[in-house]
């Protein structure tokens, strides 16, 4: 299937990153016609910007109903392949773009081993850190009206029980109901992509300083 709104989204979001001088070290799209959705998906490297994160990871979720619903609804469109297939052109949704960002954390320096300490320990201190971020982070975004939720995955070695995975995870969503032309979604899009890295930045901000006071402590 071919998707040129969503394209066009595509390299909105690839130039913005461009021109603020950010490279991503995994910048992919894909497509799954069984289920008529496709995506993008960004990894962002963090080791000189995070002393605590690996990497920063945006997944932008799309269908083929939300393009062929824009498509209905912009200048210049009547082209657009998806008009011809009735069962998308009778369908009507919401255009809205799902994103979800990921904030992956460096396990060893987020759970030091501490000389003479033994059991649990570090999962124990991770669970107080995690809390204090999850905290400051639903007051960060309260206005968005977002879900965020941590992933984590537990292993074990000689000194006990600890975090072999830690995500922290927010899921945004965001209607494009408003544009009338490509150039206006294109528009729409980079504000959009604006706001969520200077909210990513925040997210990095504050859980460094969470996890400076944790660790030294």
């Amino acid at each position: 299937m071919h998707y040129p709104i969503f394209n066009s989204i595509v390299n909105t979001v690839e130039s913005k990153l461009g021109k603020r001088g950010i490279k991503a070290t995994k910048f992919t799209t894909w497509e799954d016609n069984k289920i008529h959705a496709t995506g993008l998906e960004l990894i962002i490297g963090l080791d000189e910007t995070s002393n605590f994160m690996n990497s920063l990871s945006i997944n932008f979720d799309w269908d083929s109903f939300r393009e062929t619903s824009m498509a209905k609804e912009l200048e210049g469109m009547n082209s657009h392949p998806f008009l011809k297939i009735e069962t998308l052109t009778n369908s009507s949704v919401t255009p809205t773009i799902d994103v979800e960002m990921s904030w992956l954390f460096d396990i060893e320096r987020c759970q030091p081993e501490i000389p003479g300490e033994a059991g649990n320990y570090r999962i124990e201190k991770a669970s107080r850190w995690m809390e204090s971020i999850s905290k400051k982070v639903n007051e960060l975004l309260a206005k968005d009206e977002i879900i965020t939720r941590w992933h984590i995955e537990i292993d074990g070695d000689e000194h006990g029980r600890y975090l072999s995975a830690i995500n922290l995870i927010s899921y945004f969503q965001y209607e494009l109901t408003s544009p009338k032309s490509l150039n206006e979604v294109n528009q729409l899009v980079s504000k959009k992509l604006q706001d969520l890295l200077l909210k990513a930045n925040k997210v990095i901000y504050l859980a460094d300083e969470i996890l400076d006071d944790s660790v030294a402590a």
